[in-house]
């Protein structure tokens, strides 16, 4: 298990991280979420070493991670961390080669690799010929060539067409299914409640949200409703008690309301007052506990 043990870190004036606390378990997905500049980045580097904390520890299997520990963990920086003119299978041997393994080992997992994220055709391309997108898919085969125990992923799916964030997204679940640890951040909510077991929402170098995706969802002070009728729709919402917040999206009213607010009567009204095309009351989006957390 890889524990983040109340970091602190400031920059001159600016407090990057106060207090960061969570965990990440073997054999599950967190998400790692916050706004930009809540202190996400530098945890992570934390992890690598790359950021040395002014306070707090970094711990895996219970022990403090030293330089031997890191050789376990896979990184990928959301800045391109590759060299540009070096050919995109002898890059990703030379990172196996990094991180202890033989050659003969790390070219049979480059190839592995390219092959399951379809860059097997450029194998032989220096890695600045390639697009954004491919970039991205060896920079995860580099975090993924020595079979790391631990996976850490800043935005790895950022700039992925929705055939590559399918892959990433495989991938990603074929890992935390062998047991692997894995915590990635991504402003892509909705994907991250498709794929994590886990979340940890970071605001201002504090941890403000942690747990267990559905139990979160549960436990929320909130629910989420949408509305879409042929009739007075304002007229039946003005009487809606609890509202927090309240938006039309594609000619349907999305409203966040209390958990305690009862929905009955508004069903009832609209029933009552023209043909309800949709209606659904449910537990928070991880959007909306986002918003909720942050604001």
């Amino acid at each position: 298990m890889l524990e983040i043990i109340d970091l602190h870190k400031r920059y001159g004036d600016v407090v990057a991280l106060d207090g960061c606390t969570f965990e990440v378990r073997p054999g599950r997905m967190l998400g790692f979420l916050g706004p930009n500049g809540a202190g996400k980045t530098t945890a992570m580097r934390s992890i690598f070493g790359l950021v040395r904390p002014d306070a707090g520890e970094v711990r895996w299997k219970g022990e403090p991670v030293i330089p031997e520990t890191r050789l376990r963990f896979g990184y990928m920086p959301e800045q391109r961390g590759l060299y540009p003119k070096m050919k995109v299978h002898d890059q990703l041997v030379y990172m196996g080669r990094i991180h202890g393994m033989t050659k003969k080992d790390a070219a049979a997992a480059a190839d592995h690799w390219l092959e399951v994220l379809g860059l097997t055709e450029r194998r032989n391309s220096p890695t600045e010929t390639l697009s954004h997108g491919n970039q991205q898919r060896v920079q995860l085969a580099a975090a993924l060539i020595h079979d790391a125990e631990l996976l850490v992923l800043d935005e790895p799916l950022s700039g992925l067409d929705p055939i590559g964030v399918d892959t990433m997204a495989e991938i990603l679940r074929s890992q935390a299914r062998a047991g692997k640890a894995v915590v990635f951040s991504s402003h892509q909510l909705d994907l991250v409640e498709d794929l994590c077991d886990d979340v940890a929402i970071i605001n201002r170098g504090r941890i403000v949200v942690s747990g267990n995706v559905k139990q979160l969802k549960d436990a929320a002070p909130i629910r989420h409703l949408e509305l879409e009728i042929d009739g007075p729709v304002d007229e039946i919402l003005s009487s809606l008690d609890g509202v927090r917040s309240a938006e039309v999206v594609d000619g349907r009213h999305v409203i966040v309301v209390d958990a305690t607010t009862d929905v009955r009567q508004v069903l009832a009204e609209a029933e009552r007052s023209g043909v309800v095309r949709h209606f659904v009351y449910s537990t928070p989006s991880l959007t909306d506990l986002f918003r909720e957390a942050v604001a």
